[in-house]
């Protein structure tokens, strides 16, 4: 077994969930709580405010592994409180004074852009060698989920970013309505699968174990994590990049971008970790997150990149490639007022430095 795996398997996995205000995410972890799936489960639960209502209304049967956080929002202020209260629970779990938790959930509050969420689990050393990030759940509104697409681009963003979405309040919902609402969340983000539920109702099955790595084989499952596949036929969305959506002036994710770049030929890790840098560097908070597998030179092994605006998560080796697959280079993109040509552009500008030499490069540009 790999480093990786072996990291992999130590590390506490964390879902992040998030959704706009009134989408149903307490209702859905009430639910999910009550599962023996989630009975070894630490929850972090963020309020916007000085006084926490929502852990009142999450019934859990040990209350030592609920912790609220209600000085601000994750996303800005309290981001130093979510290290510390992670790095404490993880010291208490090791101490014996709290149940032996084998999962974590941040609940976001519904005004949170979750990307700095992301960040300081991505990026903090100290989080980095205990927890790992499994994957996003976004919860959306299956009544209001369109209006509130259209006004609030915080919930562009979270659906954006999800690895599951779920789409609540469908008992009451208006079926022309409800399947135009899913095929914009497809076209915003068409490698996360959606589910409908009722009451918070759901297999915890269907979104937990969302990550890179399988608890179940002890192997990573790349192509249920990337979900390469589903970008085909997604390009433009319908309509060319730049333009806006015929049918509704006043969508903000006509502004979103979501594809999937296939390169066939194996890379030089400099030459790709240099157009990354030039990405990052000029747009990167258009970068809502990106995703990948590299055939790199000089490796037989995939290795796997995962980044979320201007931060990136360290490469990571994997064992080996998936059985049967191409070996061909997959990096799944979702960006903000970014066209793929866009992309392509940089990358291939690299590629072309590369074959001539970087320092012909270098002499060029001095």
């Amino acid at each position: 077994m790999t480093d990786t795996q072996t990291a992999a398997e130590e590390r506490i996995p964390v879902t992040v969930l998030t959704g706009f205000l009134g989408s149903g995410k307490t209702t859905l972890l009430n639910k999910l709580l009550r599962r023996p799936e989630l009975a070894d489960t630490a929850v972090i639960i963020n309020e916007f405010g000085e006084i926490g209502l929502d852990h009142l209304l999450v019934e859990k049967s040990n209350d030592e592994g609920m912790v609220t956080l209600n000085s601000g929002c994750l996303c800005c202020t309290v981001r130093g409180d979510l290290v510390r209260t992670m790095s404490e629970l993880f010291l208490k779990r090791s101490k014996g004074e709290v149940t032996p938790f084998k999962r974590m959930v941040v609940e976001t509050t519904g005004l949170a852009d979750p990307a700095p969420i992301l960040h300081t689990l991505m990026t903090d050393p100290l989080l980095a060698s205990r927890y790992r990030l499994d994957g996003v759940v976004t919860t959306v509104d299956g009544v209001n989920g369109a209006s509130t697409l259209d006004n609030h681009e915080e919930a562009i963003k979270q659906a954006a970013v999800a690895d599951r979405i779920l789409l609540t309040k469908v008992d009451i919902a208006e079926a022309p309505k409800f399947k135009e609402l899913q095929a914009r969340l497809h076209q915003l983000n068409p490698g996360a699968p959606t589910h409908s539920i009722t009451a918070g109702e759901i297999d915890p099955n269907q979104i937990l174990n969302a990550g890179l790595y399988n608890p179940e084989s002890k192997t990573a499952d790349v192509k249920k994590w990337l979900q390469a596949e589903a970008y085909e036929g997604s390009h433009d969305h319908g309509h060319k990049h730049g333009e806006q959506d015929p049918h509704d002036v006043n969508r903000h994710d006509d502004r979103i971008r979501s594809f999937c770049m296939t390169f066939d030929e194996p890379m030089s890790w400099a030459t790709v970790a240099a157009a990354f840098d030039a990405l990052v560097t000029y747009r990167g908070p258009d970068l809502l997150r990106m995703k990948g597998i590299l055939n790199v030179k000089d490796t037989d092994k995939p290795v796997v990149i995962h980044g979320v605006q201007h931060v990136f998560h360290p490469p990571a080796t994997l064992e080996a490639w998936p059985e049967g697959d191409d070996r061909k280079s997959r990096v799944v993109f979702i960006t903000r007022d970014i066209a793929e040509s866009t992309i392509r552009k940089v990358f291939a500008s690299f590629f072309d430095a590369e074959k001539k030499g970087w320092g012909q490069q270098e002499q060029q540009q001095q």
